[in-house]
C-alpha cells in the first residue's frame, strides 16, 4: 500500500523563509506539482497560525471538494453499519456537512460550544509531548491537507478526513473529550520518554484503533479506523485480542497499511473505565515494565 518511507512528508522552511513539503518517490503527490505547491501553502500558513487565532481559511480545490464528498459520503453510510453507539451520537451533534470540505475553523466553532475543545492548524506531525500536552488545554492540533484524490480510501498521513470525522466527532461528545484532556495531563506529569512512548502506542491501540463489543457485536471506536473507507471493510479479518495496557505495550503497529492485531473492549463503559485507570496510574517507573 505504502513503503515505509513515504508515511510522512516533512515540512522545511528555509533560512528565506520558503516553506516546502518533501515527498518521497513513492508518495502520490511526488511528481504532482501543484498538489506540492498547494500543500505548501497550507503548511506555510500553519507555521504563521497565532494560538488563540481561528485557523486560517483554506482554498480548498473542486477535486478536494469532490474528495471529501466521496469519502465522507461512504464513511457516514458505513459508520451506520460498523460504528459504536457513542461515536454516532457524537457524529449527529457535530452534524458535518458532506457537500464540501468544512474550514477547520467552522468545525473547532462547532465543537467547543459542546466541549471546550478547539482545533488549531499543524503544519504536518507534531512532536509527540507537544501534541498529547495540548490536550490538556482542549486544544488539538489538526492538519488541514486532504489526501492525493488518487489514493482517496486509505491515508498514512493524518489529513482533514482522519483529524475532522475522526477526531472532530470524538471532540463533540463529553466522554470522549475527557479522556483526551485526561490523556494531555498524563503526558505533562511523565518524565521519561519510555512512559510518553507507552501512552502512544495505548493511544494508538484504543483512541486510533480501539474496537468495543455492543449488542454482541464488534463495533469501532477508533478515529483512524472510522476515517478509513478501506480499513472499514477489512478490520473484521484482524486479529482481536482483549484489552491489555502490557500487550498494547509489546504490539507492533503499522502506518503504512491495515492492522493486523486489534484490541477490543467489552463495552464503551469498559473502553472508558479501562483508559482512565490507565491514564491516572501510570507513572515513569511503571511504563518500564509494561513496556
Amino acid at each position: 500500500m505504502f513503503k515505509e518511507a513515504t508515511l510522512y512528508s516533512p515540512v522545511i522552511k528555509n533560512e528565506q523563509g520558503r516553506v516546502s513539503v518533501i515527498f518521497a518517490k513513492g508518495h502520490p503527490g511526488y511528481q504532482d506539482r501543484p498538489y506540492q505547491e498547494h500543500r505548501a501553502r497550507i503548511a506555510k500558513l500553519a507555521l504563521g497560525h497565532k494560538p488563540g487565532d481561528p485557523a486560517p481559511d483554506i482554498p480548498y480545490t473542486e477535486a478536494e471538494h469532490e474528495t471529501w464528498r466521496m469519502v465522507s459520503s461512504e464513511l457516514a453510510a458505513k459508520h451506520r453499519v460498523h460504528a459504536c453507539r457513542d461515536f454516532l451520537e457524537a457524529a449527529a451533534l457535530i452534524d458535518l456537512r458532506h457537500d464540501r470540505l468544512p474550514q477547520l475553523s467552522e468545525v473547532s466553532a462547532g465543537i467547543k460550544p459542546l466541549t471546550g475543545f478547539t482545533l488549531g492548524p499543524a503544519a504536518g506531525l507534531v512532536a509527540q509531548r507537544d501534541f498529547y500536552g495540548s490536550l490538556a488545554e482542549r486544544r488539538f492540533q489538526a492538519t488541514q491537507y486532504i489526501r492525493h484524490p488518487s489514493l482517496p480510501r486509505f491515508s498514512p498521513e493524518p489529513d482533514m478526513i482522519h483529524e475532522v470525522v475522526g477526531h472532530g466527532t470524538h471532540l463533540s461528545s463529553k466522554r470522549w473529550a475527557t479522556l483526551y484532556e485526561l490523556i494531555g495531563q498524563t503526558v505533562r506529569r511523565l518524565e521519561s520518554d519510555e512512559a510518553v512512548s507507552l501512552v502512544s502506542r495505548v493511544f494508538w491501540f484504543t483512541i486510533e484503533y480501539g474496537l468495543v463489543l455492543e449488542g454482541g457485536r464488534t463495533k469501532v471506536c477508533g478515529a483512524s479506523l472510522l476515517s478509513s473507507c478501506g480499513e472499514l471493510e477489512y478490520f473484521l479479518g484482524a486479529e482481536i485480542r482483549p484489552f491489555d495496557v502490557a500487550a498494547m505495550g509489546r504490539q507492533k503497529y503499522l502506518v503504512e497499511k491495515y492492522q493486523p492485531v486489534l484490541f477490543r473492549a467489552e463495552s464503551f463503559d469498559h473502553f472508558e473505565d479501562f483508559l482512565s485507570t490507565f491514564l491516572t496510574t501510570v507513572d515513569d517507573d511503571s511504563a518500564l515494565v509494561a513496556a
